[in-house]
């Protein structure tokens, strides 16, 4: 004993593990329970086998010499095919195996171990799928051997309405496939991309409402209409409600030319990439969206099964079976390979 009084280290001291119990709060504290924007923003339907098509059309190029003689007899055809384009399915999933005496143990901030984790791997998992619709990745089809499957993601499909670093090259659909895009050399983004991107898309004939990318690239763009080079008007914001002293440090919506209003969202979930330079750097895609064109194909929908019992644990897969669906990839548009470190400029 430390002194002449039995005190809390004396107790502490006690082998084994002391005689004090530990102080801890019965709840478990997370931080990252946040949405997956592009998710929440794009509708879902339902597709019937692992390689699902649907078709696109357009309106042909304007005409302006059409005219016609009073009683001239019918020439030519204007009717036109359209095109069928497709996307295969990807099967990510998560595994679980928690030992029995582990479930039957009274855990801190949980009733049950097994329940618990199967919680938090769904969400891993819809993490997951948020990140590789975002991606660039190429479609692959599953060979049923030791090829797995795997879904043409957005960046992968944008082919219209692109900006590319020096170097870059579209991917795009093709005989079945979606082929990954080429990473051009890291650059930064500019106001006038923006404006050019969108009108792209705005003139093919769809009206995009979101802007998205990485955190750093939307802070980069937000910060950019705070400087004098920025060719906006005064910057507004709705303040009713908002007690005094509040300082406004952000943008959010950016109004351009032709009624389109850019929603700026940060997610958080998009991953970067290597960039093309001699030494790479992570760069990202700017998406300009128009949410009407696209889906989520579900194949099958979030399962949670259990894998047989090896003795004294139980097994859990978490799978989902998925694409995404780009109605059409001319409604939206990427500013690709944005170095995020790099300021905005005009």
């Amino acid at each position: 004993m430390s002194t002449a009084n039995l005190d809390s280290a004396d107790l502490k001291a006690v082998e084994f593990g002391g005689l004090i119990r530990e102080d801890v709060m019965d709840q478990i504290q997370q931080i990252d329970n946040y949405p997956f924007p592009f998710q929440d923003a794009i509708a879902s339907d339902s597709v019937k086998n692992s390689y699902t098509e649907w078709t696109i059309d357009q309106m042909a190029a304007q005409d302006l010499d059409n005219a016609n003689v009073d009683g001239a007899a019918l020439t030519g055809n204007d009717a036109a095919t359209g095109s069928r384009v497709g996307n295969h399915c990807q099967i990510p999933d998560k595994i679980v195996q928690v030992s029995s005496r582990a479930d039957a143990s009274d855990t801190i901030g949980r009733a049950q171990e097994l329940a618990y984790q199967v919680m938090m791997r769904q969400r891993d998992l819809r993490q997951d799928v948020e990140g590789i619709f975002l991606s660039n990745q190429a479609s692959v089809a599953d060979d049923g051997n030791t090829t797995a499957g795997r879904l043409g993601a957005l960046g992968a499909w944008l082919e219209t309405n692109t900006s590319r670093g020096v170097g870059g090259a579209d991917g795009g659909f093709s005989s079945g496939v979606v082929a990954a895009p080429t990473p051009g050399e890291g650059r930064g983004l500019t106001e006038t991309l923006v404006r050019n991107i969108a009108q792209a898309a705005w003139e093919q004939g769809s009206d995009p409402t979101i802007a998205m990318s990485v955190p750093g690239v939307i802070r980069g763009l937000s910060e950019y209409m705070f400087t004098a080079s920025a060719r906006i008007a005064t910057l507004q914001r709705n303040e009713q409600g908002m007690g005094p002293g509040t300082a406004l440090g952000t943008v959010n919506v950016m109004i351009l030319d032709f009624d389109v209003s850019l929603t700026l969202v940060a997610n958080r979930k998009q991953a970067t990439y290597d960039s093309a330079d001699t030494t790479p750097v992570p760069v990202a895609n700017l998406y300009i969206l128009d949410p009407r064109y696209a889906r989520q194909g579900i194949l099958r929908g979030y399962q949670t099964e259990m894998q047989g019992k090896p003795g004294l644990s139980e097994i859990r897969q978490i799978t989902v079976d998925l694409t995404l669906k780009v109605l059409n990839e001319a409604a939206h548009g990427v500013i690709a390979d944005i170095d995020p470190t790099v300021a905005v400029t005009t």
